[in-house]
């Protein structure tokens, strides 16, 4: 089964996110986002826009293009 756009963008947030040890309480306050929101992105359930992906990437200290091609 092939995954989803969605959810293999959210695997890398979460993944990149533990690395960081960051908590989804703490990123999500690091990009200035909703917890839940954050959750349903990493959950594969959100569809986040590019400012948001944006906002991620910058309080990952990522490019956000790495985001979309983990």
């Amino acid at each position: 089964m092939v995954d989803s756009l969605e959810r293999r963008l959210g695997a890398a947030i979460k993944v990149i996110r533990t690395e960081r040890r960051l908590t989804q309480a703490e990123l999500a306050a690091k990009a200035g986002l909703d917890l839940r929101y954050l959750g349903s992105i990493e959950r594969g359930m959100g569809n986040p826009t590019v400012r948001v992906l944006q906002k991620i990437a910058d309080a990952l200290g990522v490019d956000a293009a790495s985001l979309i091609t983990s």
